[in-house]
């Protein structure tokens, strides 16, 4: 059975991006606060305001506001993008090679410093560095079975780390020390200072695209085999059930108490709670699921979408309604950590007396006398 968490909006037309210009494709996007970033097939970088809109009856939309657009000079596709907001730079992978750019003007950084070399790279949100004017950058390299550790400054980059892998690294997520890395033949935990590694399970790479994400301190969500959505902590254990996915998921992404995945049709919404899928939103040409900060943004080759939550008392609502106790009951005691504590309990013993109304109703007795007291 169904429960509405999120609904579907539209935050960038293909119009705004590319008008008549067919040939133009997202290939990647950023979204950081209200600034959000999208890279094209053809080498540019667009730069959006997102406005978030409430109108009367509580509908939110999105206005996007076209800033500028940067063409970065190559005849290649800018495969991704990552904001570090407190450098005000943004890094943009292009041609093997990430790139230092501003963020509000999008012009490089005067020293010109880059990294080379890279296939792909992600931002370590755990950093061990503890310098508040730096990010750390793990890159795979193009390097055989090598993955590098930098440290990025507001116009300078230095080399941290080298380590070799067992196998060709072909997706990875960090946080402090731990690699989550998703190998050829396998997924594996790697320490990058001690070089102490853990196999988690097999996953053949040629067959589906592997999904590697840090969901927490110290815990990943991976695409396991037989379609399952695997939770992995950096001891190589798993504290929550795993979820069951599509077997061709293309991405994955966290909005507590959800896990929201993407294939070739659907947009699919699992709770991390009770592991049942509670939503399902048809979605064609999806390429890209991500979230920022809370948000989630699902992108086509040609359109972005936000999918907005609605509230946690409001789903709880509409379960009550349904008379789905057991999941009410759930969901509002996830929500918990959503909530300050104070509201939460007020809110908690209400949902408790309209549950044990419901079950009085079903003249399940025990239970109501449960709830009641």
């Amino acid at each position: 059975m169904s429960v509405k968490a999120f609904k579907l909006v539209c935050a960038v037309e293909r119009e705004m991006l590319m008008g008549d210009k067919n040939y133009i494709n997202i290939e990647c996007i950023e979204c950081c606060g209200k600034n959000l970033y999208i890279g094209t097939n053809d080498c540019f970088i667009y730069h959006f305001m997102l406005d978030e809109k409430v109108s009367t009856a509580g509908k939110i939309t999105f206005a996007a506001t076209k800033q500028l657009h940067k063409y970065l000079g190559l005849k290649k596709p800018v495969s991704e993008l990552k904001a570090a907001s407190a450098l005000t730079r943004l890094l943009v992978l292009c041609d093997n090679t990430i790139t230092l750019v501003n963020m509000i003007n999008l012009e490089p950084v005067p020293t010109g410093a880059r990294i080379k070399g890279a296939v792909t790279f992600t931002l370590n949100e755990n950093p061990v560095s503890g310098d508040p004017f730096c990010v750390e950058v793990c890159i795979i390299s193009v390097k055989r079975r090598t993955i590098q550790m930098f440290m990025v400054f507001e116009d300078r980059v230095q080399i941290v780390k080298e380590v070799f892998t067992p196998e060709q690294p072909c997706a990875v997520a960090v946080d402090g020390y731990y690699l989550c890395l998703a190998l050829t033949t396998q997924y594996i935990i790697l320490n990058y200072n001690t070089g102490v590694s853990q196999d988690l399970f097999p996953y053949c790479s040629d067959e589906k695209r592997p999904i590697v994400k840090r969901i927490g301190r110290q815990e990943f969500l991976l695409a396991g085999p037989g379609g399952l959505g695997m939770f992995a902590t950096v001891d190589g254990i798993s504290q929550r059930a795993p979820v069951h996915w599509s077997e061709n998921v293309i991405g994955a992404a966290l909005c507590f108490p959800y896990v929201v995945a993407l294939d070739d049709e659907f947009i699919t919404v699992h709770s991390m709670l009770d592991q049942q899928q509670k939503q399902t939103l048809p979605f064609k040409e999806g390429h890209i699921l991500q979230d920022f900060e809370g948000k989630v943004i699902v992108a086509t080759n040609k359109g972005v979408y936000i999918l907005v939550p609605l509230p946690l008392e409001k789903q709880i609502q509409d379960l009550l309604a349904s008379h789905r106790v057991e999941e009410a009951l759930v969901l509002a005691k996830g929500a918990r950590r959503n909530i300050p504590k104070e509201k939460f309990q007020v809110m908690y013993k209400r949902i408790l007396q309209q549950a044990g109304f419901i079950q009085f109703a079903q003249l399940q007795f025990l239970e109501a006398k449960e709830l009641f007291r």
